[in-house]
């Protein structure tokens, strides 16, 4: 009887305490209702103004109002890699994958995408004086460094000039919606144009407070591209004191790792973003002067590039994951050569088609190689029940041969059946126009 009359009291208490909880957070909710209302009402003012006002109100001090009133949600991240450099990994290590196990790779990196884009709606709702622009912010290219930086703007000064760029933006979009192509409709065009210049360059003007770990990632990358084949050893002998004593070369190791630099026998490589920003000339160039572009007998097309020795290996192995395609050859014996060779080679038709029209307008030598091949690889794909498709391989082949050879005066055109003066005909014969 007694242990039925105290079992029923604890129920009660729980019952009670589950209560008590739930009113709590109806509370809390009440309060950040409360609060994100009185937010958004206030005029675009400066951060400072706004904490004193709001200390004032919820009767509490300056530092716990402000880290109340502007809450941004924590950066996310997977052991130090941030979300899009794991969905890139991720993409990447895909194509090694077949079937079903493909397919659900592929449903795991969406999964990904829809909840940082999700994560991406709450940076935004977080930042109170920029909700309401959300249309034409999205407008701007923004990712969540640039969130992050507008989440920095702290004086009315800054946020009014982002809001007037934004305003300015959504009435131009606005109007050119109503419009036909034409003079006016090219103003707009232009005027758009230069404000999302505009808001990038505001950006730039707002400096974001790094973290020690973010100082030492960005050494890191700077000293790699600065001096190719640099040790860990040697990257944190050159850190600023401060950097040194909260690093060490076993850090900066799995840093280099984590920032997906390329690691040959402890020396690190990396391409440098200006060589990425113009990543297809830098290649066209490469190709030119290390490379070949050719078929081979059965008038395969076939595009390669060429490096010797461990920076050529490094070099190779960047180039690789900067393309995101190509099959690497590495370390490979020649007997014209005491260094090793390294090569990046490229098979599949659809991938010289790429590779080739992007770095077209870049070639300096090997343009008429690169048009071959571009016209070898569309009669491939829709001429072969022309009655002159075959004939026409012929002749790629043989004006394949003649660019890859005419600097050779030895070169023994008979053998190959090559009527020298005869190749200006051939050109002539170009399919590529041909429906």
């Amino acid at each position: 009887m007694i242990m039925a009359k105290r079992s029923e009291q604890l129920r009660e208490l729980a019952n009670r305490e589950e209560e008590v909880e739930n009113i709590q957070e109806d509370m809390k909710r009440i309060e950040e209702d409360m609060k994100r209302a009185w937010l958004e009402q206030q005029p675009i003012r400066d951060h400072d103004d706004l904490v004193k006002d709001y200390a004032n109100i919820a009767n509490i001090n300056l530092t716990d109002a402000k880290a109340s009133l502007f809450e941004y949600p924590k950066k996310y991240e997977i052991e130090g890699k941030d979300i899009p450099t794991l969905i890139k990994n991720m993409r990447t290590y895909r194509r090694t994958l077949k079937g079903e196990n493909k397919i659900a790779f592929t449903d795991s990196i969406d999964n990904l995408i829809k909840g940082y884009a999700e994560y991406l709606e709450k940076c935004i709702d977080s930042i109170y004086w920029l909700k309401k622009y959300k249309y034409p912010l999205k407008h701007m290219n923004y990712n969540e460094d640039k969130l992050m930086k507008l989440n920095a703007m702290t004086t009315a000064k800054e946020k009014r000039a982002i809001i007037d760029v934004l305003c300015k933006y959504w009435e131009a979009e606005q109007e050119i919606r109503d419009l036909s192509y034409g003079k006016e409709y090219s103003k707009l065009t232009k005027e758009m144009k230069a404000y999302k210049k505009e808001f990038t360059q505001l950006l730039k003007q707002t400096p974001i407070s790094a973290s020690p770990k973010d100082t030492i990632r960005k050494a890191i990358l700077d000293s790699v591209c600065e001096t190719p084949g640099i040790s860990s050893r040697e990257i944190h002998d050159s850190l600023p004191k401060k950097l040194y004593d909260r690093s060490s070369p076993q850090i900066i190791a799995k840093l280099a790792k984590d920032e997906n630099i390329t690691n040959i026998d402890g020396a690190y490589y990396k391409i440098n973003d200006d060589i990425k920003k113009n990543i297809w000339a830098y290649t066209a160039a490469f190709i030119d002067s290390d490379g070949y572009i050719t078929m081979d007998k059965n008038h395969n097309p076939r595009v390669g590039l060429v490096a010797t020795g461990n920076r050529g290996k490094a070099f190779m192995l960047e180039m690789h994951k900067s393309l995101g395609m190509g099959r690497l050859h590495l370390d490979q014996k020649s007997p014209q050569d005491t260094r090793l060779i390294n090569r990046l080679n490229f098979y599949s038709g659809g991938d010289i088609k790429k590779l080739l029209t992007k770095c077209l307008p870049h070639f300096k030598l090997k343009k008429n190689n690169a048009n071959v091949l571009l016209e070898l690889i569309k009669i491939k794909k829709h001429d072969k029940k022309k009655d002159w498709y075959k004939e026409r391989k012929g002749e790629l082949f043989k004006l394949m041969k003649y660019y890859n050879h005419s600097d050779n005066a030895k070169f023994d055109w008979k053998a190959w059946d090559i009527d020298i003066d005869g190749i200006t005909k051939l050109e002539e014969n170009s399919k590529m126009d041909v429906l």
